[in-house]
């Protein structure tokens, strides 16, 4: 109905134009949104006050004009002009019953969209460190980086799902070097755990399934290893200075073999369990792009070779600068250490000039919020090796916080006191983490509420929307055991029969869906759907409760159930882009 009005609009201003009212290359922009008030009619649009500028004109003069141009469309009841030029439209009923038909024709494509014109887009997400499993926070840009990619691909783009892996640098040497020294406690040796070590029970579970498999082949005695090591935190020492020397002095002992040995067995563990834990949330991915690869392959050497002969590098202090503050940046930043050893961020900008000569027209980073003070460095290399850099677009999302009664829960993979998505899963269930997960927009800030996400309530969001559809599917179970038949082209002869309230409301939601989906992928906004979800589930239960579906006249039967039917299909094509279950029965 949105296209059908613009196209009228247009229409009425081509008359505009050729009346010399506008100039002939005005190209006005405007928009058509639902009314918020059904007695300010279906539609209003605002291109009055949109074109009073440049045709010099009082917008309501204006819409005077625009509406008296309009073309005549039997879908249009009446037009009225509000304020001060709005523009409303009133839909004739009989128009909006179409909408009935065509999502019993589209079934699962109802909603989907070309906006996107086959556009490419990398939408890369999660990408935490593979050095332990999983946390709750975690969970959260998992579930909006899902729904992001496929409210996009809906939408008419071509979706690349990717994950970055961080699988080099010293944190993998740390993660590496504390399975050592808890496969050493499993030989009998006896040492003092680095306060920087990862502390995990899943480290001790790792290092035990080496010991099984290998026996003592990775041991070496203890006091080789801590001989003239920096002293610790704990004793007024260093801890990074500590752990440092720890891992200089793993690989001495093990050499690079036995070492990589460890090494691999942690990532490959991890790794695992991590691409495990997301399909079973209901996540997927073309890529897993690795990090090692990326330097093995020279493109971080090439991509600060480039910054240097574009004279974005300079030494300082034994270091090697980009001059990220020429670009935006508020400092310059450090790719190559003292000690030689590049630092993430000179594997990042390899990483983003990777992505760009991929060809994508839209390149998608969600990261977490803390990640804010990163996005400008990035864009910033990017304009230095020539890239365009308006085309990476930073998502930035809030880690949600759990809470048990009135106590937070605490969460560090470092210390190993944390909440895993695994362990929020089987707790509340799949449906109910994603679906609390995008109720708010991404950047702010989220209190999870477990008590909440388990109750069979309807103050329970993904409990209610399933709910409804449950209630939808009991009504067609009804109709069965009274062996009562349901006509479908019967019931779409006679939609006319619905002119309730409550049919109209569920109607006009109904109407809707299109517009929210295409809205939420193309503002990358997945809680709109949500809410979109609500207010149906709301006007189907208000529905139920004041009318009778199996009714005796089968005609108002059957245009009921193809209403109620049509409801029933909304609600799984919305649930199934948050990969969130339609249960038949509750």
């Amino acid at each position: 109905m949105k296209q059908k009005l613009e196209a009228l609009i247009l229409q009425a201003i081509d008359v505009l134009k050729k009346d010399g009212i506008l100039d002939g290359g005005v190209s006005p922009k405007f928009t058509i949104e639902h009314a918020r008030d059904a007695q300010h009619g279906d539609f209003a649009t605002n291109i009055a006050m949109m074109l009073a500028k440049p045709a010099k004109s009082n917008p309501r003069a204006l819409a005077e004009k625009i509406v008296a141009a309009l073309p005549v469309d039997s879908a249009v009841a009446r037009v009225e002009i509000a304020g001060p030029g709005f523009i409303n439209f009133f839909i004739d009923p009989n128009a909006q019953y179409k909408i009935i038909q065509k999502i019993h024709d589209d079934g699962s494509q109802f909603g989907l969209s070309r906006a996107g014109a086959g556009q490419k887009v990398q939408v890369e997400f999660v990408s935490a460190n593979p050095t332990g499993p999983l946390h709750v926070g975690h969970g959260r840009g998992a579930a909006y980086g899902s729904v992001v990619a496929d409210l996009l691909e809906a939408a008419g783009f071509e979706v690349h799902r990717e994950y970055y892996v961080n699988d080099a640098g010293r944190q993998m040497d740390i993660l590496a070097t504390s399975i050592w020294l808890r496969y050493l406690e499993e030989c009998g040796e006896i040492i003092p755990f680095p306060v920087n070590g990862y502390r995990g029970e899943y480290i001790r579970e790792i290092a035990a399934e080496i010991h099984k498999a290998s026996g003592n082949e990775y041991r070496r005695p203890a006091e080789l290893l801590i001989e003239n090591i920096p002293v610790d935190e704990p004793q007024g020492g260093d801890k990074e200075a500590h752990i440092d020397a720890l891992i200089e002095r793993s690989k001495t002992l093990l050499g690079s073999g036995l070492y990589q040995d460890i090494f691999q067995a942690g990532l490959k563990t991890i790794l695992q369990d991590i691409k495990d834990d997301l399909a079973e949330f209901g996540v997927s991915y073309q890529e897993w792009f690795s990090e090692r690869k990326l330097m093995e392959s020279g493109a971080v050497d090439e991509a600060l070779n480039r910054l240097q002969q574009a004279g974005y590098l300079y030494e300082k202090d034994g270091a090697t600068w980009f001059a990220s503050s020429r670009l935006g940046d508020e400092k310059d930043r450090v790719v190559v250490r003292e000690n030689g050893q590049g630092t993430y961020f000179a594997s990042d900008i390899a990483y983003h000039m990777n992505k760009w000569h991929r060809g994508y027209d839209r390149i998608i980073n969600i990261w977490g919020a803390d990640h804010h003070g990163y996005i400008p460095r990035v864009k910033a290399a990017m304009q230095a090796l020539g890239a365009d850099e308006s085309k990476l677009t930073v998502l930035l999302v809030q880690f949600a916080v759990l809470y048990r009664g009135e106590e937070k829960v605490q969460m560090s993979t470092r210390s190993g006191e944390f909440v895993t998505l695994r362990q929020l899963r089987n707790e509340v269930g799949k449906d109910a983490a994603r679906f609390f997960y995008v109720m708010r927009r991404s950047e702010q800030h989220m209190d999870f509420d477990l008590k909440l996400a388990t109750s069979r309530t309807n103050e329970n969001p993904v409990y209610y929307v399933q709910y409804a559809y449950a209630r939808i599917c009991s009504v067609f179970r009804q109709l069965d055991e009274k062996n009562w038949a349901r006509d479908l082209l019967d019931g779409m002869k006679h939609l006319a029969l619905l002119r309730e309230e409550h049919e109209q409301n569920l109607i006009g939601t109904l109407a809707r869906y299109p517009e929210v989906l295409e809205r939420s992928a193309l503002n990358y906004e997945p809680h709109q759907l949500i809410h979109y979800l609500r207010d149906l589930a709301t006007d189907f239960h208000t529905y139920y409760n004041a009318h009778q579906f199996l009714v005796e006249d089968s005609a108002l039967r059957n245009a009921r159930l193809n209403l109620i039917s049509a409801a029933k299909q909304v609600m799984a094509n919305g649930l199934e882009l948050l990969k969130v279950n339609a249960p038949e029965v509750m």
